[in-house]
């Protein structure tokens, strides 16, 4: 092993939960809804009962979940609408009636994984030479369902790490719907086959940038001749969900980083949003922005997404298109390279790949990079994360999955200024699982989603076991010493 382990880590916390909408037997195939029978239920209980039952659920879920009455008559609604009609109900039935109709859902219950790290927002109060961090985190709970939360850490000036304790309990950011440009939409569109002679006759009398309303304005334009054609459904049903898959998540300013988790939210998302790969990115003479993809599962198929942010409160969500963005693990450079955005990827699920793009969203598959070399690379490789900018070139950290699924780290050099180039690469791992480390979640697993240079040192968190978080390090100098020179060009 060439890495320096560190003390630092994080595990696992079946504690930090959140609270969701729940509608008892959905997803059951033999289910049928029980809403109303649930709801006359309570209406029947006697006034006095109803109100020490209330108070009883309150006191329950507050210690969880800020305004706990809220987040209940909020639910409580949701089914009520609809099937109460126009009876007024009194502040304890809705309580009680939310409760019904929700369920707190641990977000690591069953493991923490693949985190990411990037500069902090906020550099307050700290000495000289340290570095706060913000750490993204691939949090998997029940169903194996993941998602993005966050920790902070600071690196000291004596070369350590320490992560700052977790803030409880969980929020979810608000959510409200997302803006397309006219052009994405069109290749999104394209993407799913669905830019026919209708979709092409909406796109037009499209706003530049606009969101779902913009787009029902648009199709109610539509003569109702057009729109009735039984061939038309299917094309207007894919203007929704395309246009409906962009959203927005914010947090409130008081919610401290590790506090905030962001969940699946669009039918891309269902089973699970993964390895969020972050990076903080300058775009001339754009403000820096915090990017990331990550990988959307809908139970079935992958999709890479983009996140943007200004400051890791607000956050926007967008599909990524185009053959350069087909697989998981893309990861994005820091800044344009040559007046383009280029990205490392594993489009065919195999090899290290580049992409290009002009506008961050669509991107074109510029070919493979670097493949499968040594054993510990036998049966793929792929990226661990955004490339890290140094003087000698752009270190890319990667990941080799080798004999028995052992996924090892390792490391890739390219050209600075043409990072088609590959001009040093590790030939042994820099990190293999051993140990305690050969066993967890996913066995014989060390992974990274991005690590971040500190004073001419390269600090990598990694997920060990799929199951939780260790810190390893390793000086400029001991790193290009690991790494011999080599040629590799597309």
């Amino acid at each position: 092993m060439t890495l320096r382990a560190h003390s630092a880590s994080l595990d696992h916390d079946p504690s930090r939960v959140v609270s969701r909408f729940f509608l008892p037997g959905e997803g059951t195939p033999t289910a049928h809804s029980r809403m109303s029978q649930i709801i006359e239920r309570v209406l029947a209980m006697p006034p006095r009962e109803l109100d020490d039952v209330a108070r009883g659920i309150l006191a329950d879920f507050a210690t969880q979940q800020p305004d706990a009455e809220g987040v209940l008559t909020m639910n409580a609604r949701a089914v009520t609408d609809r099937v109460t009609a126009h009876r007024r109900l009194t502040p304890a039935q809705l309580v009680v009636v939310g409760s019904a109709f929700t369920a707190q859902f641990a977000v690591e219950g069953a493991a923490l994984c693949n985190p990411s790290a990037v500069v902090h927002p906020s550099q307050d109060d700290l000495g000289e030479d340290e570095l706060r961090v913000a750490v993204s985190l691939r949090c998997i709970g029940e169903g194996h369902i993941s998602s993005i939360g966050f920790a902070e850490a600071v690196i000291g000036a004596d070369d350590t790490w320490t992560f700052m304790p977790r803030r409880a309990p969980l929020e979810r950011g608000e959510i409200s719907g997302g803006e397309w440009s006219r052009s994405h939409f069109g290749h999104a569109l394209d993407a799913e086959d669905k830019l026919d002679d209708l979709a092409s006759a909406v796109i037009p009398t499209l706003p530049e940038r606009f969101g779902v309303g913009h787009l029902e304005t648009a199709i109610d334009s539509l003569h109702p001749q057009l729109v009735r054609r039984p061939s038309s459904r299917s094309t207007l049903s894919a203007l929704r969900e395309v246009a409906e898959s962009a959203y927005r998540a914010r947090f409130s300013a008081d919610v401290g980083l590790s506090g905030r988790v962001l969940l699946p939210v669009v039918p891309d998302e269902d089973h699970g949003v993964e390895d969020a790969r972050f990076v903080r990115f300058l775009g001339g003479d754009d403000a820096p922005q915090y990017r990331a993809t990550y990988t959307a599962y809908n139970g079935r198929d992958i999709a890479p997404r983009l996140l943007t942010s200004p400051d890791l409160l607000s956050f926007e969500s967008h599909r990524l298109t185009g053959s350069g963005a087909r697989n998981k693990g893309m990861a994005l450079f820091p800044r344009l390279i040559h007046g383009r955005h280029l990205a490392v990827s594993r489009g065919d699920g195999e090899n290290i790949s580049l992409a290009g793009s002009d506008d961050g969203l669509v991107w074109e598959d510029l070919g493979i990079l670097y493949a499968p070399t040594e054993i510990w690379e036998l049966i793929q490789l792929g990226n661990c994360g955004a490339p890290i900018e140094t003087s000698e070139g752009w270190l890319v950290l990667t990941h080799g999955v080798g004999p028995l699924r052992t996924y090892s780290l390792g490391a890739l050099l390219l050209d600075l200024d043409d990072p088609t180039r590959v001009i040093r690469r590790a030939r042994v791992p820099l990190l293999r699982p051993e140990g305690e480390a050969m066993n967890g979640y996913v066995p014989r697993v060390v992974y990274s989603c991005g690590g971040i240079l500190h004073r001419d040192t390269v600090w990598i968190p990694v997920g060990v076991g799929d199951s939780r978080i260790r810190v390893y390090s390793i000086a400029l100098d001991a790193l290009w010493d690991a790494m011999p020179e080599t040629r590799f060009a597309l």
